[in-house]
């Protein structure tokens, strides 16, 4: 998607922006009768109108405001999506944003809107050409935005384009290591460090979450070990990033029902995809932060030598854990990552991770549970980025009477606690291999669309990575 700013009257396909029918007035070249046509309209409670006026069209956007303003931002986005339909079924491949609203960031939302719901992922489509969607350019008048809010657009959609294709694709094609190559590429386009450790690395490291893991599989597991250094960074001590990269989870020996289950998990790195994409995003924006992201990765299969329910494995930490449940995964590959963090002695450390289906089942698609021992005052700064990115937050408690559900009789841990407070005992695992402010993001409800929904596409949705983004830009600001 291209974006930029036109600096004079263009005659291209138009969108204005109004927050009341009056400001059609301003709009030069409507006529009386479609100035009325779009009033009519307005009336009877539309927020697009289309003008067609043979040579071009002249769409009029008139979102709903709601409530609260994070409510009339997210109406902002979503009249974008519904606009980005009308566009391709137009064929129309070029627009100029107009905004005539009182919301100085109007033409940003509905731009932001129409860019993610443009999205799509047709490399396994042999119509792909003709499925393309038409529309490649959004411009804007000058007044309407900013060039540093244009760049801003402009990076942050194709981070998310890019983590979206990540979650997409399938294992045939992302085992592990492509992953690692993916990531590798991210690195070189936007200029931050990567290092790979590869299975006789791992090995040697002892990372025995990681390894466990991975002995179901015939292909071989990676840590990624990303990192971005600003010349004049911010904080002292650096924040690190931390997902979950099983890039295909069959549940292990406790497998998984195939329907409705199984067939979704090519989406099991999700995690991997955001703090991949993120760091794309961080350092193309330049962010005066130091960041490392860390992404260990493997599949999660039932052959080989697969890792077996009453196994006692030895962590990274050193810490034994009797396993209970071979789906329960993804816990012990970040376990892993969230001991070796502690080498950098972090100022902050935020994990994002497919984990259970318990925080799926509990808030759905519509927010992310989270839960973690930084202080109120970080917890405060996400749940606003939340709000203003409409990707919400739910904390959940992790009070000590959740760690007693995963002590083993046999061992220091068990990797699950039993049928009630998933979501939570997996987050009080994962606490224990921790001793910085830490943050736990359970993706699990909202990484992977069965369906295409507002700007959200079917498939990878990189939920989270905007939050993210809005979160590290405000950090350190008053």
């Amino acid at each position: 998607m291209e974006f930029g700013i036109i600096q004079k009257a263009s005659k291209k396909h138009q969108v204005y922006i109004i927050d009341n029918a009056k400001a059609l007035e301003q709009i030069a070249e409507l006529s009386a009768d479609e100035r009325g046509f779009a009033t009519d309209s307005f009336a009877n409670e539309k927020t697009i109108v289309a003008i067609n006026q043979y040579k071009r069209f002249v769409f009029l956007c008139l979102p709903k405001a709601k409530k609260t303003e994070w409510q009339t931002r997210e109406s902002y986005r979503k009249t974008g999506a519904d606009l980005q339909g009308l566009l391709n079924k137009h064929k129309i491949d070029e627009i100029s944003i107009n905004n005539l609203s009182g919301i100085p960031s109007a033409a940003y939302l509905v731009a932001e809107g129409i860019a993610l719901a443009n999205y799509q992922f047709l490399k396994y489509r042999t119509e792909a050409k003709k499925l393309t969607n038409s529309l490649t350019k959004i411009y804007f008048s000058k007044q309407s935005i900013t060039v540093k809010e244009v760049e801003q657009l402009r990076i942050m959609t194709e981070a998310i384009y890019r983590a979206r294709t990540l979650v997409n694709e399938p294992l045939n094609y992302l085992s592990a290591e492509q992953l690692s190559k993916e990531i590798a590429v991210l690195a070189k386009e936007a200029g931050f460090k990567l290092t790979v450790l590869h299975k006789a690395q791992i090995v040697k490291e002892k990372m025995g979450g990681l390894l466990a893991v991975n002995r179901g599989s015939i292909q071989p597991p990676t840590f990624n070990i990303m990192e971005y250094t600003p010349a004049k960074a911010i904080n002292k001590k650096p924040i690190v990033l931390v997902g979950k990269g099983v890039v295909y989870d069959t549940g292990g020996l406790s497998l998984k029902p195939t329907l409705n289950s199984m067939d979704k998990m090519k989406s099991d790195m999700s995690g991997a995809a955001l703090v991949s994409a993120a760091m794309y995003a961080i350092a193309k924006m330049k962010l005066p932060l130091h960041i490392i992201a860390l992404a260990p990765a493997t599949d999660n299969r039932p052959g080989e030598n697969a890792y077996v329910p009453g196994d006692i494995i030895k962590m990274y930490s050193g810490t034994s854990v009797e396993v209970l449940n071979t789906d329960a995964e993804g816990r012990l590959i970040l376990a892993d990552a969230l001991h070796w963090a502690k080498r950098y002695k972090p100022e902050l450390v935020l994990d994002f991770a497919t984990l259970t289906g318990a925080a799926s089942a509990a808030v759905g698609e519509h927010g992310i549970v989270y839960m973690g021992t930084a202080e109120e005052g970080v917890k405060n700064s996400f749940v606003n980025s939340g709000y203003r990115q409409y990707e919400r937050l739910v904390e959940y408690p992790l009070w000590e009477e959740y760690g007693d559900m995963i002590k083993s009789d046999v061992a220091d841990l068990k990797n699950v606690g039993g049928p009630t407070g998933g979501a939570i005992t997996a987050g009080k695992f994962l606490e224990h291999f921790t001793d910085y402010p830490w943050l736990h993001f359970d993706i699990a409800g909202v990484s992977l669309a069965n369906s295409k929904h507002g700007y959200y596409p079917a498939g990878g949705t990189a939920y989270g990575m905007r939050m993210l983004l809005d979160f590290l830009g405000h950090y350190g600001k008053a």
